[in-house]
């Protein structure tokens, strides 16, 4: 499984991750052409080697109409939703990355509009609707892409702290849209960097990218990228992405745990059977005493870490509980399928498990209980036949 891992320690912009992930890029040269053809109206995009603190890495510059980004001509044009769409549908690129590009901005205009208390429709786009930040999520996307890795992991990200001037003023860090882009995101406000770190491009583009937000997984790297800023501090000022391989999806879980005195035997097994029904990788009890020295059942509810909110919501909806405890874990499994294979009974269902150096197979429990009734033996003596060797030579049934 291909992993990228977006290590977020000095913020997010669209320039930087365009750069980080311009470094993982095999064939430079014809996907430059490419992306120079993609049909963004006077924009060239040139990707630049240079050194921050110590630190090469790649720094993307945007050309527009022979002006370098940051000083463009048309950065007094406001933009609304719909023109940035006419734009993004009017360009060379697959239709689920022009999706995923308008999917992005839609998120950034819902933030803007929250912000400023009006419909996302008629938001004007300042700074983020130059052709420079344009410039940025496409590419990003278009090259994302070309990577096509199977998940996509982001770090924490670090916002900066101070103030930042933009086209609406002075505004606190992070800005009030990046804020909003960045709930349900877990950030941190640097307080030895004075600087706006984190931009609603980048906040957009990892927000709608990004599978997960946690600390790095195990994985074997095949490549790390290095997106450079343009400011210069007393640190690197990159955005690093790994490329890796790993041997499965499930990293990390979330274990939610809870204790109930008050609920029969029939109710809890119901809940358990509706718990897995939505979703959850695993549900168990375990008797406990609780206070007054009372008989009860711990329910833990294994589940990944992206359906928390929504099994929290239901276990609370559909328990006597008033409390759910949470714990993250790192989850190691093997891969896993299901194939149906000739026995001395016919064709049986095999479950095949493999992963980290070991193979396990076990037929599936259903198909052996339906045989044992047909046949009027034991469970266990199905599963004796099963194992043997030579499947024409069994037992007397």
């Amino acid at each position: 499984m291909k992993i990228l891992y977006f290590e977020c320690n000095m913020g997010a912009a669209g320039d930087m991750i365009m750069s980080a992930l311009w470094e993982l890029i095999e064939d430079k040269e014809n996907t430059l052409q490419k992306i120079n053809h993609i049909g963004l109206p006077d924009v060239k995009v040139l990707f630049e080697d240079r050194i921050s603190s110590g630190i090469k890495g790649t720094h993307a510059r945007v050309i527009i109409n022979g002006t370098e980004e940051g000083s463009s001509p048309n950065n007094h044009i406001h933009r609304t939703l719909n023109d940035i769409y006419e734009i993004i549908n009017s360009l060379n690129i697959p239709k689920h990355v022009c999706e995923n590009a308008k999917k992005v901005y839609s998120s950034i205009a819902a933030a803007e509009g929250s912000v400023h208390g009006c419909d996302a429709s008629v938001v004007h786009f300042h700074e983020v609707g130059m052709m420079d930040a344009i410039c940025d999520i496409v590419i990003s996307l278009f090259l994302l892409d070309i990577i096509n890795p199977d998940r996509i992991i982001s770090s924490p990200v670090n916002t900066g702290c101070g103030s930042v001037k933009c086209a609406h003023g002075v505004l606190p860090v992070p800005a009030p849209a990046t804020a909003k882009l960045l709930e349900g995101i877990p950030f941190y406000k640097s307080d030895d960097i004075c600087a706006e770190l984190c931009t609603p491009t980048g906040a957009g583009l990892l927000k709608c990218i990004s599978d997960d937000f946690l600390p790095m997984p195990v994985m074997k790297l095949k490549r790390a990228g290095y997106g450079l800023g343009s400011r210069e501090f007393d640190r690197p000022n990159c955005l690093r992405v790994f490329m890796g391989e790993a041997e499965n999806c499930d990293e990390y879980v979330c274990e939610l745990a809870f204790n109930i005195d008050d609920m029969t035997a029939e109710e809890i097994s119901y809940v358990c059977e509706k718990i897995l029904e939505n979703g959850a990788c695993d549900v168990f009890q375990t008797p406990v005493y609780m206070k007054k020295n009372r008989l009860g059942s711990q329910i833990t509810v294994i589940c990944r870490l992206q359906d928390k909110e929504q099994m929290i919501q239901f276990i609370f909806e559909y328990t006597s509980t008033i409390g759910i405890r949470e714990y993250k874990c790192s989850r190691y499994v093997l891969e896993r399928h299901i194939e149906e294979k000739d026995t001395y009974f016919g064709k049986i269902r095999m479950k095949t498990s493999c992963g980290y150096g070991v193979s396990k197979l076990k037929y599936e429990y259903d198909d052996i209980k339906e045989i044992a009734d047909e046949k009027g033996i034991s469970f266990q003596k199905v599963n004796k036949i099963l194992r043997k060797s030579d499947l024409t030579t069994t037992d007397s049934i």
